[in-house]
C-alpha cells in the first residue's frame, strides 16, 4: 500500500482538514494508495503577498521535513503557491508534487493556451510568480477573478448561489481571451468544479486531485525529482526549521 501526505497550508483542525480530505472523492484511485492530511503548524493568513509567501514556504516546508522518515512515499502540496515544493525537493527523495506547476503543465497537454480562474483579486500575484519560474508566462492568456474574499476553512459552504455564477461569468471571459483550458486557482475552489467543468466549454483543472493522481502515477513508473536540479544541502538545517514553527505555533499574538 503506497502512503501519500497532502500538506495542508494552514493550521487546521479536524473540521478544516475535513473540507480539504474532500478532494479524494473526486478523482479515481487505485485500491493500493492511501492518503493522509496533515496540517502545518502555523502559517500565513491569506496567501495575499510576498510577505506569506515567506511564510508559507517556510511552513510548508517544516510540515514535510518528516515525511519520508515517517513512511511516506510521496508527498502532495495543497496549495497553487506551491509552497515549499523546491526545499522539499531539495531534502526528499520521495517524489514531491505541486499543483500549480502540475495544472499549468497538463493544461499544455490538454490545450496550447490557458487561463488561471480564481475567486481572488489578491491571488494574482501567486500564479504571475509561479508562471514566471516555470517559464510559462506566455501560455497563459489571463488570469480571471470575480473578486470574493474567501474562507480557506469553510470554503464555498453556503454560498455556492452567490459563488457559482460569478465564476462561471470569470471562466466564460476566460474562454473569450483565448483559453483552450482553465486552471482552478486554488485547491479552497475544489468545490466548484464539478459546476464549472459542466457549464464552461474547456476542460477544467482540479488542481488538488491531480496531485493525488500524478503521485500515483510516479509512484507507479518508479519516478522522483532528478537530483541534478534539486541538490540536497551541504549543510541541511532541519531542526533550525522545527524550532521555528514551534515558536510560531506557541505564539498567540496577532501581529
Amino acid at each position: 500500500m503506497a502512503k501519500v501526505v497532502v500538506l495542508v497550508p494552514f493550521a487546521f483542525d479536524e473540521n478544516g482538514l475535513s473540507k480539504r480530505r474532500a478532494q479524494v472523492n473526486s478523482v479515481t484511485l487505485g485500491p493500493d494508495i492511501e492518503f493522509d492530511f496533515r496540517p502545518v503548524k502555523a502559517g500565513p493568513a491569506l496567501y495575499d503577498s510576498y510577505h506569506d509567501y515567506v511564510l508559507a514556504d517556510m511552513s510548508m516546508f517544516e510540515a514535510g521535513i518528516t515525511a519520508q522518515e515517517d513512511g511516506y512515499d510521496a508527498v502532495c502540496i495543497d496549495t497553487m503557491s506551491d509552497s515549499g515544493l523546491g526545499p522539499l525537493r531539495s531534502i526528499l527523495d520521495i517524489p514531491v508534487i505541486g499543483p500549480g506547476q502540475a495544472s499549468y503543465l497538463m493544461a499544455l497537454m490538454l490545450g496550447s493556451r490557458f487561463s488561471v480562474l480564481t475567486q481572488w483579486d489578491p491571488w494574482i500575484k501567486i500564479y504571475e510568480k509561479g508562471l514566471r519560474e516555470y517559464g510559462l508566462a506566455d501560455k497563459c492568456v489571463s488570469i480571471r477573478s470575480p473578486d470574493i474574499m474567501p474562507d480557506p476553512e469553510n470554503l464555498l459552504g453556503g454560498k455556492e448561489d452567490v459563488v457559482f455564477p460569478k465564476l462561471v461569468a470569470a471562466g466564460l471571459q476566460c474562454v473569450e481571451d483565448g483559453a483552450e483550458v482553465i486552471c482552478l486557482g486554488s485547491t479552497t475552489m475544489h468545490e466548484a468544479h464539478a459546476h464549472l467543468a459542466e457549464n464552461l466549454p474547456v476542460p477544467v483543472i482540479n488542481p488538488g486531485p491531480l496531485t493525488y493522481k500524478l503521485a500515483e502515477t510516479v509512484l507507479g513508473l518508479g519516478l522522483t525529482h532528478s537530483r541534478k536540479a534539486y541538490p540536497k544541502p551541504t549543510v541541511s538545517k532541519l531542526n533550525l526549521a522545527h524550532a521555528m514553527m514551534d515558536g510560531g505555533a506557541a505564539y498567540k499574538g496577532n501581529d
